[in-house]
């Protein structure tokens, strides 16, 4: 059965006809997730939503327990994440306002852990296709029936922050080919594949960040106004996309869910069993003994 984790902030998870709504503390073993966890369902569609900065925004991007969120979802069940994200432009073409299915990463983070794996289970997984193109597809089939113009693909550079880009830096990710820039992708994306689950990412431009000759240099204010006017948008595509779910095949085309098939490394004898016991989630597929 599949089931829908959707990241994002207040303007995302209020969604019109979400029914049987209830918030929830979900339990991780990698510590404390950003917030309880709004839950409900679609048009049918089972719904998870995870305020990803806290309600009120308390986390920054570096605080955010990336692992506890995403291995929390796993537990759930969740088979697919949509992560709805606010970014800047590096093109003129996508303005504030413009919405962008992503499908491309460079993460210039540093300050995060980005894996689940580690010191006595050491683990590599593919990831030159970063995001699922099937659920990909679905949002732009969801954005068209929402009535919402999106771009699909682009490559998003994942920054650390807080502080905005300066502009040499704003100017050098252009010059590498990046179209939108955010704080909050990654590790999200890769914790997603190292958990078996398909992801998807839907940028919503708020700024220009400060390459633009034309426009000031970011400014929060500037960014609130936008995400306000983006919120009725971001909601509409949230329930549009979320019933597509529906005729999710049993395994992903792309293999996200078999993405540990050829990932672990460590020899079965040298794992270490805290570790295999953290992992219960997240790696249960492959580690648990087979009969």
């Amino acid at each position: 059965m599949a089931i829908l984790g959707v990241l994002g902030g207040s303007g995302v998870y209020d969604v019109d006809g979400l029914e049987n709504r209830r918030w929830e503390r979900v339990a991780s073993p990698f510590g404390v997730t950003s917030d309880e966890f709004l839950f409900g369902s679609l048009a049918g569609q089972e719904v998870v939503f995870v305020p990803r900065h806290g309600r009120g925004h308390r986390h920054s991007p570096t605080s955010i327990n990336y692992r506890a969120n995403i291995d929390a979802l796993k537990r759930l069940g969740v088979t697919d994440i949509l992560s709805v994200s606010a970014c800047g432009s590096f093109r003129e073409d996508l303005p504030p306002g413009s919405f962008v299915v992503v499908d491309q990463f460079i993460d210039r983070t540093f300050a995060r852990e980005k894996s689940f794996f580690g010191e006595g289970l050491v683990a590599h997984v593919g990831f030159a296709d970063p995001v699922c193109a099937r659920l990909g597809d679905l949002v732009v089939a969801g954005a068209a029936a929402a009535g919402i113009p999106i771009t699909r693909g682009g490559t998003y550079l994942a920054m650390e922050g807080p502080q905005f880009s300066t502009l040499a830096e704003s100017r050098l990710y252009r010059s590498w080919g990046c179209d939108v820039i955010g704080m909050t992708n990654m590790p999200e994306a890769k914790l997603a594949r190292e958990a078996e689950m398909c992801f998807a990412t839907v940028a919503m431009v708020t700024d220009f960040d400060c390459w633009h000759p034309d426009h000031a240099s970011v400014q929060v204010s500037d960014i609130i106004r936008v995400l306000t006017e983006n919120a009725d948008k971001a909601r509409a595509l949230v329930k549009a996309t979320a019933p597509n779910l529906a005729g999710r095949p049993a395994t992903c085309p792309h293999g996200c869910d078999r993405a540990l098939d050829t990932a672990l490394i460590t020899a079965p004898d040298a794992r270490d069993p805290g570790m295999i016991e953290l992992l219960d989630a997240v790696a249960g597929r492959v580690l648990k003994p087979r009969a």
